[in-house]
């Protein structure tokens, strides 16, 4: 009798503890599924609550109708109070809605091809918890003397909202709505705000929406390979991260240099692809940037003539 309570109470213990085991690894399954909704270190929040902006200049090669186009681009990274309904800047008016702290991307690039100037621009606003797991919002406005363009995609409940406004006949203005995938453009704000939420492996993801505008294509996610590599710079001699994406059904490579540390600045990137061409002849090349200088400081308050200096510095 006794031999058999004790080996009742030695299965019920080992039953217990195989229940405490199983239940255990299911709690690291979901937070390993949910890693990027744990809070950002405290390191990150220092950095970007100092009430100032990072503003980085570079020199651009842009691939455009084939041939390599001397210019510009600039990054401008900078939080700001956000509406999540109306996904709108939060100006202090008055409203019931819902408001959240976002890190806010303004990327342009600046370049000519002839006679006419190009100028574009993208907006990516990421919220910092990482919940929606996507940004709220993102623009992108592109100007020459042919006409202008602009693509709003905005992070709805179920799906992507696309609206499209073009001169071209093909993208004239449209609304469609897209399946959630990475998109590219929102790259940029997961190197600053978190490593760990960087897309590796296979994966599905929307190329940047001023690539869409090049190409001429419709947005829509492509098979792709992501990897986060450590190469050593060759201009610094120092190790650097290295992001990269190979689109594997579009003929396209996308890679991010940037640095180990906190803030992870960017130093550069490189797109390769066949651009588009009108002679017929496919060519593959290559648009690179590379970083001139990075100052932190607060812009909006810089809009005197005696600020301009502050362009001189940036080389801009």
């Amino acid at each position: 009798m006794k031999k058999a309570i004790v080996i009742s109470l030695t299965l019920i213990s080992l039953i217990i503890i195989l229940v405490f085991v199983t239940a255990s690894k299911l709690v690291l399954k979901t937070e390993n599924n949910h890693s990027n909704n744990k809070a950002l270190p405290k390191s990150v929040y220092t950095y970007w609550k100092n009430n100032k902006a990072e503003i980085s200049s570079y020199d651009l090669k842009q691939v455009r109708y084939g041939e390599i186009r001397e210019g510009k681009a600039v990054m401008i990274f900078v939080t700001e109070p956000f509406l999540t309904n109306s996904q709108v800047k939060y100006d202090g008016i008055k409203t019931d809605e819902t408001r959240a702290e976002v890190l806010k991307l303004n990327f342009e690039r600046y370049f000519t091809t002839g006679i006419y100037p190009y100028s574009m621009m993208t907006s990516v606003f990421t919220p910092f918890n990482a919940n929606p797991d996507h940004p709220y919002k993102i623009t992108t406005s592109s100007q020459d003397w042919c006409g202008h363009t602009f693509l709003q995609l905005n992070n709805r409940e179920n799906n992507f909202e696309v609206s499209s406004y073009s001169y071209f006949q093909q993208f004239g203005d449209q609304n469609i709505k897209l399946d959630k995938a990475i998109l590219e453009d929102e790259i940029w704000n997961k190197i600053k705000l978190d490593l760990n939420s960087l897309p590796i492996g296979e994966i599905e993801i929307i190329p940047s929406t001023q690539y869409l505008r090049f190409a001429h294509l419709e947005p829509k996610a492509f098979n792709a390979k992501a990897e986060l590599t450590s190469q050593l710079d060759d201009e610094t001699n120092s190790e650097v991260y290295v992001f990269r994406v190979e689109y594997l059904n579009l003929e396209r490579t996308f890679e991010i240099s940037f640095e180990k540390e906190l803030p992870h600045k960017i130093l550069g990137w490189k797109e390769t692809y066949y651009p588009l061409i009108f002679d017929g002849e496919k060519r593959l090349m290559t648009t690179e940037a590379k970083l001139k200088k990075t100052i932190n400081i607060d812009y909006w308050n810089k809009n005197s003539n005696a600020d301009s200096g502050y362009r001189k510095e940036l080389g801009l």
